[in-house]
This record gives C-alpha cells, structure tokens and sequence, in this order.
C-alpha cells in the first residue's frame, strides 16, 4: 500500500524522476504473492494506480541501492537492522518517524489488524511528510 501511495504523490508532484520507490518485507512468509484484496480495493477506493504489487522480501542489494530503508512499525525496524550490514544500519528509519506529530508511532499491519482503511489513512499522511522530507534532503 505504501508502495503505491509513494509513487501517487511522486507523480502529483512530479517528482517521479527523482526518487526510485519500492517495497519488501522482512520476511519471505509472502514472497511472490500480490497484496491482499483489501489493499487493493482500499486503493482503488482512493483513485491510487498500482503496478501490480507482489512481495518479496528485502535483499543485501536493497541495503545498498537504496538511500533510506524505511520499517512501517518498531519491530520491522529491529528486523531490518539485525539484517543490514553495519554500514547501512543508519539508512533504517521508522516510517513515521519523519512526521510533525506521533513520530514514534507505529503503523499497525491491516493484515493483523484487518483495519485496511485506517492504513491507508496513516499511510497516506505520512507518505505526504517523507515526500517533503526526502524534497528538502536533495
């Protein structure tokens, strides 16, 4: 979903050239399947296109290709830390960790959760503060 929502807000700002946007998880538990229906359906809800989305889990390369490695929730972040190599331990950020307010906080999993909409409107809002973030780093 993050995925997504990432490369809509690039292209609204057309910034789609600047930035290279994807996604993985910290485990191959799902490794080949596409998202889950909810997710889509909660996108196409909110006009988001999406290529089609299937996971794969994070890879040693993706800790070099790519600037900033984010984790949706304190747990992904202990994971991805525990699996990069020491130089990229400092790419690994908490994916609300750039917002104003509740930077500590957690985006919660709407495969646990089943609350796909409240993802997508946490998500939503925090994807608008890393595209701001990511704007000012450059």
């Amino acid at each position: 979903m993050a995925e997504a929502i990432f490369q809509q807000k690039l292209v609204a700002q057309k910034l789609q050239n600047q930035f290279w946007v994807d996604s993985a998880g910290t485990s191959d538990w799902e490794a080949g399947n596409p998202a889950h229906p909810q997710t889509l359906a909660v996108l196409k809800k909110h006009h988001v296109a999406h290529n089609p989305l299937i996971s794969r889990p994070v890879t040693q390369a993706d800790f070099e290709k790519f600037d900033w490695i984010i984790g949706m929730d304190h747990q992904n972040v202990r994971d991805l830390k525990a699996l990069a190599p020491d130089y990229a331990k400092s790419k690994i950020r908490l994916f609300m960790s750039v917002a104003p307010e509740n930077s500590a906080a957690d985006v919660p999993d709407p495969w646990y959760t089943h609350k796909f909409e409240a993802a997508y409107q946490q998500i939503n809002a925090g994807v608008v503060d890393w595209v701001a973030f990511l704007s000012h780093k450059k």
